[in-house]
């Protein structure tokens, strides 16, 4: 039976990040383990219409994954997203001696990340899913068009069924997910670092909307000692630097597992 998973509930970034990335991993290694059941029909049973039910399982399978993705995106931006925009607010409106309220500034801005957050979610699990379409496409017209031509019962057409068990295995592996790029991910570390990108991004915002609303043009970033500011290698390094708020919203972060953050400079008015 599989775990069932408590309500999210908001809280430390990295350990929401772990618990997102543990129900996706859980939900892909049942699918990845019903995939293996698929393979060993073909490999033991080569009939048809078992073979064709094993792949039904495997289709819910589908299902299951891409419905744990939505559920868990959508716990995500209607609890951990706004709690790390009003707690990157509130260290804002402290930091300039204010208080933080939800304004219309604000309720809008967390509608655009929850937009943005959803849809980068469900990008991510239609590439894996259309890994998973694929095998299953390519596995039902096996059982449809190669299966019935095999002679049944004897050596040479249990041979031949493991070989093909083995062509599906080898051309249609779900250990990685395999973007478009080629870039080979495990749906653990996506989840994960796609959680951690996200939670940065909605803590950084609701500073930098509290600091703007504040009329704060300038803000010191908070880095890693060595992180660019555009992309990790950038030459460019952010940590000590001082920024404009419309440098900083360009860029809230520069690589997936980024710490950066911001404190509101109220007492610079303006650099040469």
């Amino acid at each position: 039976m599989p775990y069932e998973w408590p309500p999210l509930v908001p809280g430390d970034t990295e350990e929401v990040a772990r618990r997102v990335a543990a129900v996706l991993d859980e939900a892909w290694q049942r699918l990845a383990a019903k995939q293996h059941q698929v393979l060993a029909a073909f490999a033991t049973s080569p009939r048809t219409p078992h073979v064709l039910a094993t792949l039904e399982e495997f289709k819910r399978a589908i299902q299951v994954f891409h419905s744990h993705v939505d559920d868990e995106a959508l716990a995500f931006i209607q609890r951990q997203v706004p709690w790390l925009y009003e707690q990157g607010a509130r260290a804002a409106a402290a930091s300039v001696g204010a208080v933080f309220t939800w304004t219309v500034i604000h309720k809008e801005a967390l509608q655009s990340l929850a937009a943005d957050t959803y849809a980068d979610f469900l990008r991510r699990s239609q590439e894996a899913g259309r890994m998973a379409d694929q095998f299953y496409r390519a596995a039902r017209a096996a059982a449809r068009q190669e299966l019935p031509l095999l002679a049944a019962g004897n050596t040479t057409a249990r041979q031949a069924a493991k070989k093909l068990a083995d062509r599906l295995a080898r051309e249609h592996q779900l250990l990685h997910v395999i973007y478009r790029n080629g870039a080979r991910v495990p749906v653990r570390a996506w989840a994960e670092a796609a959680t951690l990108a996200k939670s940065a991004v909605a803590y950084n915002a609701g500073t930098l909307n509290r600091a703007a609303e504040a009329g704060v043009r300038y803000v010191e970033v908070f880095d890693g000692f060595d992180c660019g500011w555009i992309a990790h290698t950038d030459p460019d390094k952010a940590t000590g630097t001082i920024r404009t708020l419309e440098e900083a919203a360009e860029a809230p972060i520069s690589h997936p597992r980024c710490r950066r953050s911001f404190g509101p400079r109220p007492d610079i008015v303006g650099q040469n």
